[in-house]
């Protein structure tokens, strides 16, 4: 049976599991993925059915929220966005959990670009993990993201059958800023 997945956690669920049982024991990393996932949304200019989604998590011994916090606002002021929003949310695997909202100056509205927070220790004990590591997640669209960036109005210009080609032919390259 084929089941269309909401969200990639599964993944580094089994990226976790591996790490706390590898030969030599734990060692701090950090993973990335980018992967498509499917939501049963009504589209409108800021909501797809199929987007990508980008996801990450560092594990570390004693990790905490502000880590987390530092990480993504570094991340998204190496693409030139800096108005960012953070917002308490729940989340089965992680706690504290905070949605994460980017400014449209176009939309003239905050948009949700993203999810994060630090997994459970209960569901980090059963891996195997040492007591005191800590893993701050995050999962973000992709497409948000490049609305705010090059200022588009409507996701659907980005993703799916309405996209112009022309304009995917003449779009600029992503250049990550160096940040201070």
């Amino acid at each position: 049976k084929n089941l269309l997945r909401t969200h990639t956690t599964a993944i580094s669920s089994q990226m976790l599991y591996k790490l706390a049982n590898q030969e030599g024991g734990f060692t701090p990393q950090r993973y990335f993925s980018i992967d498509r996932v499917f939501r049963n949304e009504t589209m409108d200019a800021t909501h797809l059915c199929e987007f990508h989604q980008v996801e990450g998590l560092v594990a570390d011994y004693d990790l905490s929220l502000g880590d987390l916090i530092g990480t993504i606002e570094t991340f998204f002021k190496k693409i030139g966005i800096e108005r960012l929003r953070f917002k308490p949310a729940f989340n089965p695997y992680t706690e504290p959990s905070m949605e994460i909202f980017g400014y449209h100056p176009d939309l003239k509205k905050w948009t949700e670009i993203g999810n994060s927070g630090m997994f459970r220790p209960e569901m980090l004990a059963p891996m195997g993990l040492p007591e005191n590591v800590r893993v701050i997640a995050w999962g973000l669209s992709l497409e948000r993201p490049t609305m705010i960036k090059y200022r588009i109005k409507n996701i659907r210009d980005l993703f799916g059958h309405k996209v112009d080609m022309a304009r995917t032919r003449t779009a600029p390259i992503c250049r990550f800023q160096e940040v201070e």
